[in-house]
């Protein structure tokens, strides 16, 4: 029996694995798992050469899979000048992070922050102005980005820089510089479409300093316990750039890497997808033919609608606080057009995420799917609705029935109606039973893959775990969606490899599957279920490697 260069002992190893469960040992020969089982018959792979760890009674289990992740955007987001506006509780609070920040970076020549709260102090979005950020910096053009990076606001300086302080501007689809009734900007823009005018300005980081923020970026996911992620935006020159970091061994986690699809790509472009797919998927190089390559295309990414805060999503039924009768919200692609690329997409073999917040977004994207099939016959394709933030009950069964996978994020749920967060009253009460609806969707027959869309909230996956452990409906008589601490490993580990067609590969601790797995500090499962929140990794390991071990 050859001996293995890992072998913890001692653990409570949750494995993912349906055929068996629970175990109390694993060992890593390679990069792959040689062994799952009792302490017993771990001995036997002990050598001279082994590293044994004890668990100390603490959760072993496999690495988790972000399945909504944005790896460079967030890493060369750890850049910004202003990263502290998250914190921001008021308007004297906004105020004193950008004037520290502009007098500690005298010579930027536009300030450029993300993470703003639509809401702070009691303070709706629309009273962030111009007119409010001229009083805090009004020599300096300053932009600021909400969380979800889907509305900015842009003192009177950034807007001249970026022509868009008068009416008559044209902006990108489903985007809007809102406009006073003086005719001039307010300072509030609405989606990329309308704010890319002035961000596009900045010079991006140069590769070596893009490489750079990649391994911050790589270091926090490690330390979280992060071994795989799926990321949501690319191109051939985002996936290369992985792909060298993992040729020179710097890569930590696994990339699973989409082509950015826009109202403006035509089907011809799709060749840059098929591409990517066959130069890092489907066995062109020995690496991945043994099953070791660390980074993976052959998918694409739409955007169907934008979000709720900004009135942006795709929605069935109006708005109930619109500012404007009638408002549904928009979409960046009509059904039509949809439909036509994503069967040119699904004819290539290719998976297709698509963003979908809004009931509308949601339907619409089913409702391609399932033309899809029609089309091109029904296969095993496993495309994907990102989000999900509202669906109408009569799309619940659709999931299950057309083979689409929900990919949700536990932390843009709202714990509550009554704080910062704006979300539900946008929504309006009517439509809470059906918000964030995981558990309908579970029951419904649908496979859920959680992630969390890091930069917009953080990438620390026990955050995700503590907030569906402990999610309470927000009114009396409101269904329970919070989730079963099984079923959210497995929506963080098994499903979300199911959902990149990796179940055979990864996402379990059984033999034969690649090594990837992270050592908990606590055992989750004999803890109070409020107490999720604190556990953190003592271990990563990807690959066979140890890419993280706290201190």
């Amino acid at each position: 029996m050859p001996h293995a260069d890992l072998l913890i002992v001692n653990a409570n190893v949750f494995t993912a694995n349906p055929a068996r469960p629970n175990a109390q040992a694993v060992a890593v020969a390679g990069n792959r798992i040689a062994f799952v089982g009792n302490a017993e018959d771990a001995g036997h792979w002990r050598g001279p050469a082994t590293r044994v760890m004890d668990g100390g009674g603490c959760t072993l289990m496999p690495g988790f899979i972000d399945s909504h992740f944005h790896l460079l955007h967030g890493s060369t987001e750890l850049a910004d000048t202003l990263r502290e506006l998250a914190d921001v509780s008021d308007l004297d609070g906004l105020a004193q992070t950008i004037q520290g920040c502009a007098a500690n970076h005298p010579n930027d020549p536009i300030l450029l922050g993300a993470g703003l709260r639509y809401k702070i102090g009691g303070i709706a979005p629309l009273r962030v102005t111009r007119h409010v950020l001229d009083t805090i910096l009004p020599d300096r053009p300053l932009i600021v980005l909400a969380y979800d990076h889907h509305t900015a606001w842009a003192n009177t300086q950034a807007l001249k820089l970026g022509n868009l302080l008068k009416d008559g501007n044209v902006v990108g689809p489903n985007s809007e510089i809102v406009v006073g009734d003086d005719g001039l900007a307010t300072g509030e823009l609405r989606e990329p479409g309308a704010y890319r005018p002035i961000t596009d300005i900045i010079p991006p980081p140069d590769d070596a300093r893009k490489r750079a923020l990649l391994h911050q970026g790589l270091a926090l996911a490690a330390s979280f316990g992060v071994t795989s992620v799926h990321n949501m935006d690319g191109d051939a020159e985002q996936i290369a750039l992985y792909a060298a970091l993992e040729d020179a061994g710097e890569l930590t986690l696994r990339v699973y890497c989409p082509y950015s699809i826009t109202p403006e790509t035509e089907p011809e472009d799709l060749a840059e997808a098929v591409m990517m797919k066959q130069e890092h998927q489907s066995g062109s190089s020995a690496r991945f033919a043994s099953g070791q390559a660390m980074v993976r295309g052959g998918c694409v990414k739409f955007f169907m609608d934008g979000v709720i805060e900004s009135y942006t999503a795709l929605m069935l039924d109006e708005y109930t606080d619109a500012q404007a009768p009638g408002n549904f919200g928009g979409a960046l692609y009509s059904a039509g057009h949809f439909t036509r690329m994503a069967t040119e997409c699904d004819r290539l073999g290719l998976q297709i995420f698509v963003h979908a917040i809004g009931d509308g977004a949601v339907r619409r994207t089913l409702d391609g799917f399932e033309s899809v099939a029609q089309t091109n016959g029904k296969r095993d394709s496993r495309h994907r609705v990102e989000h999900i933030e509202l669906i109408h009950p009569d799309d619940l069964p659709r999931f299950a029935r057309l083979g689409v996978i929900a990919s949700m994020q536990p932390l843009h749920c709202p714990s509550s109606v009554d704080g910062n967060d704006v979300w539900p009253s946008r929504a309006g009460h009517a439509r809470w039973h059906r918000s964030f609806a995981w558990q309908s969707l579970r029951e419904a027959g649908a496979t859920l893959a959680f992630g969390s869309d890091w930069p917009v909230v953080s990438q620390n996956p026990m955050l995700g775990v503590h907030a569906a452990l402990n999610r309470q409906p927000w009114a009396e008589g409101l269904p329970h969606h919070r989730q079963t601490l099984a079923d959210i490993l497995v929506a963080y580990t098994r499903d979300a490899a199911y959902a990149e067609f990796q179940e055979h590969q990864k996402g379990q601790l059984r033999p034969g599957f690649l090594a990837d797995l992270v050592l908990l500090s606590e055992d989750i499962f004999a803890m109070p279920p409020e107490d999720a929140a604190r556990v953190h990794p003592l271990l990563t390991v990807c690959d066979g490697r140890i890419v993280y071990e706290k201190g």
